[in-house]
């Protein structure tokens, strides 16, 4: 593989909430799947342990501990367009209570004989604050995604 860009890469969001069972990839990938539109910056996701520490009174050293997983938060910017399907189903998402599933597609494959690679979870949107800053800027939404299952990755595979 080789190194790429974020160019071309998507995200997509589920506009049903996320059933528990929906835990594997091909599961994920029978949903049906709503593009983010405008999106500037799609943040950073993926699972980080926390730190468990013991100090022990005998050898006067503190050892580290994994704890829980945490897969993040992921910041979504996206160039505000009130008429996009994504964005009005994420900002739909934000005033409930539950989880959706989300597809991040990355622009990866290395050549027209193999696919990209997918990144499938649920997470819970949030928030979805509008920043309209000074006058020469785009108005932005900035979405805030909470990750609370899994991430599933599909890497990129040559077409068979």
């Amino acid at each position: 593989m080789a190194i790429t860009t974020a160019s071309e890469s998507k995200v997509f969001v589920c506009v049903t909430p996320a059933l528990p069972a929906t835990d594997a990839a091909a599961e994920y990938a029978a949903l049906t799947w709503v593009e983010i539109g405008e999106v500037e910056d799609m943040g950073e996701f993926g699972d980080e342990s926390s730190d468990v520490t013991f100090a022990s009174v005998g050898d006067g050293r503190t050892r580290h501990l994994k704890g829980v997983r945490d897969a993040g938060t992921l910041a979504l910017v996206c160039g505000r367009d009130p008429a996009d399907a994504g964005q009005i189903a994420l900002k739909t998402a934000e005033k409930t209570k539950f989880s959706y599933p989300i597809k991040v597609q990355a622009a990866d494959a290395i050549s027209e004989d193999y696919t990209d690679s997918v990144y499938y979870f649920n997470a819970k949107v949030m928030s979805a604050r509008d920043n309209y800053g000074s006058v020469d800027n785009v108005v932005r939404t900035n979405f805030s995604l909470g990750i609370d299952s899994a991430i599933i990755e599909v890497p990129s595979a040559e077409i068979p």
